[in-house]
């Protein structure tokens, strides 16, 4: 059974893939939402739902059909496309959504791949203060030079280290990819490249606490934008968010 399903012929080849990881305050998919939006992009195709938890609902501005729980959404004359994930993968699954989701990759042959996530900023070290967001270069991603990834080096983005320990009693020193509280599948994701990987690659973190984080997403959706060199004439937020996005507005009545 294919794992990917195009609605329209797209070609990959040349684009940047940003993927949104369900993690803290849903950051990332927040921001996500921000760049579909404001970027115009359209649903170009979806992927097989069963590696996650079942969701459906309405699309944006009265669209026609339903959304899912894993779309692609792109545009002709745009150098990204985006994956926007509304659920998370069953916990069952897990394995099987990251193998699947690098072989998508791997096969759609983009010139390189961001991963986005949140991390919990109740962890966040003194010394993590001074700006939210950081970056990860894992070693079987090829050099970002002469690629869309270049300007993460010029850029103010430190490169993260872990706030805490995974484990009671561990250490930092846990292996390539540094330990994400709250991060989810990211860590699990990039920790699976394997040494053959020929996609530049990195993640994008920011330090976030579960609110109402359209603000923080954005920050995130900014700085992914100075990142690839968008050009985002204005952002835009989705029709969505004006319906209860963080619940219902309170009856005011009832404060008199």
């Amino acid at each position: 059974m294919s794992f990917y399903h195009p609605i329209v012929p797209f070609d990959l080849h040349g684009k940047t893939l940003i993927v949104p990881v369900v993690s803290t305050a849903n950051i990332a998919q927040l921001a996500i939402d921000l760049l579909i939006a404001s970027l115009s992009l359209r649903i170009i195709g979806v992927f097989d739902p069963r590696d996650l938890v079942p969701v459906i609902g309405g699309r944006e501005d009265g669209e026609e059909g339903v959304s899912t729980p894993l779309e692609l959404f792109g545009k002709e004359g745009c150098d990204v496309v985006v994956i926007q994930q509304r659920s998370p993968v069953l916990v069952s699954r897990k394995q099987e959504f990251i193998d699947e989701l690098l072989q998508f990759v791997r096969e759609s042959r983009p010139s390189a791949s961001l991963f986005l996530s949140g991390v919990d900023m109740s962890d966040r070290t003194d010394a993590q203060m001074t700006t939210p967001t950081y970056y990860i270069h894992p070693q079987s991603s090829p050099p970002w030079e002469n690629s869309p990834l270049s300007s993460i080096s010029q850029l103010p983005i430190p490169e993260y280290s872990s706030p805490v320990v995974q484990y009671p009693g561990g250490t930092h020193d846990e292996g390539p990819i540094p330990f994400i509280p709250g991060g989810g599948l990211t860590r699990r994701i990039l920790s699976n490249l394997p040494e053959s990987w020929a996609i530049p690659t990195a993640a994008l973190l920011q330090f976030v606490l579960e609110g109402d984080n359209r603000s923080d997403a954005s920050f995130m959706a900014a700085v992914v934008a100075k990142v690839l060199s968008l050009k985002v004439q204005e952002w835009k937020q989705p029709f969505s968010w004006q319906q209860g996005l963080f619940g219902t507005p309170h009856d005011q009545t009832l404060y008199g």
